[in-house]
């Protein structure tokens, strides 16, 4: 297996975290499943700084973002498979 450059939490987690600098549109990334240590690739849609999340699936508005197996907040926006999730289309449902 190839380093990982996302690594996804639980096997529901609709969201993974990019682990690597520099990561670039295009890239068909190894993703790695801590849980289970299953891997998969996936290409990644656009530039994505390390520490930001990439949707696994195509996410709608109103959907919620899980990671570490945990609701981490609503989609305020629409965010293909392969796509930046971050404050621009992720918000907390704490207020």
């Amino acid at each position: 297996m190839s380093v990982p450059q996302l690594l996804v939490h639980e096997t529901h987690d609709n969201v993974g975290v990019v682990v690597i600098e520099g990561l670039k549109a295009g890239t068909e990334m190894t993703c790695v499943v801590t849980a289970d240590n299953s891997s998969f690739n996936l290409k990644v849609n656009e530039d994505v700084p390390i520490g930001h999340k990439v949707a696994l699936t195509d996410l709608k508005a109103g959907d919620t973002a899980i990671k570490y197996g945990e609701d981490i907040g609503r989609i305020i926006a629409d965010v293909a498979k392969g796509g930046h999730v971050h404050v621009h289309n992720l918000k907390t449902k704490r207020w």
